[in-house]
């Protein structure tokens, strides 16, 4: 494509009138002082003021800003080892024990903007650009499947060429994908993706293929740091078009929504206020907040020297602290921690409330592929820098991963259940604040588990899997709520249709 027509092109995403309708009084919903303020005020906090704030956040209530505030400015030790279990148990409430597994396939590495962390960026010389045809998504996809997983985040950089009819093409193409079982098929059952901010005509076409969830990072919400960058001069530059992303999506119909702040750029402390801020004004505009909060720190990336030397990198204790934080401050979220962290960090921070991750991943464009020909090969696969926008810190396998969690008590989950019964936006948020769909998504998490252990699981994973799957089956049969209105014998039934190979059952 010429680049007279991608200048052109970028000089007609941007839509204000529709970021102008979500303004009031002309201003968004981040005030910068207003923020410092309440992070000052909230120096030094009382001890049993933090206490009766985490008893809310038990109740599974959101947290106001002021709240929030005296949780990031606590000092004292033995507070935050009280935050950290009522993070787990929070999630306990909401979610159970499960932890729900996807898979990132990056579509395409072309993009317009010129973010100063990122890989892709237009002005890196030394990443490979490339965009995968359909027939290279399928066998992306297949790829994917043969891993066991059953969700799928696809991942785009900003271009005319991979906008909205690219995208919609690729959900379709991925759905499309069928894999032989022992009784039936595999697939991806739910396509999520992390793509640019669209205007709402465009967010309609990927809404009517069937997008699950759309995540958008505003990256960092202090302005002045935005600002730096993200040139002025590109679609990203413009703070308000970003920010305004998800209301946009609620507007066209996509009820399911992920905010996320890329931490790194500015003051972590901040980072989560923004967040807090943006479920927030959601809440305020549609009734209901993301499904879904990430929180990425920023790794190196080919031809950045920002992802390096920023004076704001987060360290190992602080990314604790912050995911505790968000893990009570928004309670009835889901919580992603991604395979940017190392094995032994996501162990630590998935004891604080993460309900989402990642597993086998591979973030360079035709990753999982490429890994398949470096296997046979008989070759070692290393993260190729110039093909991916940033780098990994875990490298496991699934299967490697889902021993592991098993191992310590956490059943793997690749259900999807919710979003094709209805259980989404306002739907999902009451049952989530209720207590109630974690209930039944112990319930679809005990049936795909066992789809896993019979279709993918090593032999050492499906030992440590079938010891989990007896204490999960025999809590299910103890709990009362189970015993309502036959629950419990539709579940027995149904595991053993999907013990007996039949697949995609679900509650």
């Amino acid at each position: 494509m010429k680049n007279s027509n991608v200048q052109k092109w970028a000089r007609e995403v941007i839509k204000p009138a529709e970021i102008e309708k979500y303004l009031i009084d002309g201003q968004d919903f981040i005030d910068e002082s207003r923020i410092i303020g309440q992070l000052a005020a909230a120096a030094d906090p009382d001890t049993a003021r933090v206490r009766e704030i985490i008893a809310k956040s038990l109740q599974i209530e959101r947290l106001e800003p002021e709240e929030t505030a005296a949780l990031l400015r606590v000092t004292d030790d033995e507070l935050w080892h009280e935050m950290y279990a009522a993070g787990l148990e929070v999630k306990r409430r909401v979610y159970d024990n499960r932890i729900v597994f996807f898979a990132p396939l990056y579509c395409s590495n072309l993009c317009i903007n010129n973010c100063a962390y990122c890989g892709f960026r237009y002005e890196n010389k030394e990443e490979k650009r490339r965009i995968l045809t359909m027939e290279e998504i399928r066998q992306e996809a297949t790829a994917v499947i043969n891993e066991g997983h059953k969700r799928m985040i696809a991942v785009y950089g900003e271009h005319p060429l991979s906008a909205a009819d690219y995208i919609a093409e690729t959900i379709k193409t991925i759905y499309d994908v069928k894999v032989p079982a022992a009784s039936g098929y595999n697939s991806i059952r739910r396509v999520n993706i992390n793509a640019a901010p669209m205007s709402i005509d465009d967010l309609k076409k990927i809404r009517h293929v069937g997008i699950g969830t759309y995540q958008v990072f505003q990256e960092t919400y202090h302005r002045p740091t935005f600002a730096a960058v993200h040139p002025d001069n590109t679609v990203k530059g413009d703070y308000r078009w970003r920010l305004y992303a998800l209301h946009r999506a609620m507007d066209a119909g996509i009820d399911d929504i992920a905010v996320g702040a890329l931490f790194g750029l500015y003051d972590w402390r901040f980072e989560v206020m923004g967040l807090l801020y943006h479920a927030i004004d959601l809440e305020r505009w549609f009734g209901i907040g993301p499904h879904t909060i990430s929180f990425p720190r920023m790794t190196p990336a080919s031809g950045s020297c920002l992802s390096r030397t920023s004076r704001w990198l987060v360290g190992d204790a602080d990314f604790k602290k912050l995911v505790t934080v968000l893990r009570l401050s928004v309670p009835y979220s889901g919580l992603i921690i991604t395979a940017r962290e190392s094995s032994a960090m996501r162990r630590d921070v998935i004891q604080v409330g993460c309900t989402q991750t990642d597993a086998s991943t591979r973030i360079g464009v035709g990753g999982y592929t490429a890994g398949l020909q470096a296997l046979a090969g008989l070759r070692k696969d290393a993260q190729q820098i110039n093909k991916q926008q940033f780098t990994l810190g875990d490298t496991r396998s699934l299967d490697e991963v889902v021993r592991e969690l098993a191992e310590n008590g956490m059943i793997t989950s690749f259900c999807t259940a919710g979003y094709r019964c209805g259980r989404t936006g306002d739907k999902i948020m009451g049952l989530l604040k209720g207590c109630i769909e974690g209930k039944f998504c112990k319930l679809n998490a005990v049936l795909t588990f066992r789809e896993y252990l019979d279709d993918y699981a090593s032999p050492e994973t499906k030992a440590v899997g079938e010891k989990l799957l007896r204490t999960e089956i025999d809590e299910i049969n103890a709990l009362p709520f189970f015993k309502k209105g036959g629950l419990l014998e539709i579940f027995t039934k149904m595991y053993g249709q999907v013990a007996g190979g039949k697949r995609d059952v679900y509650i």
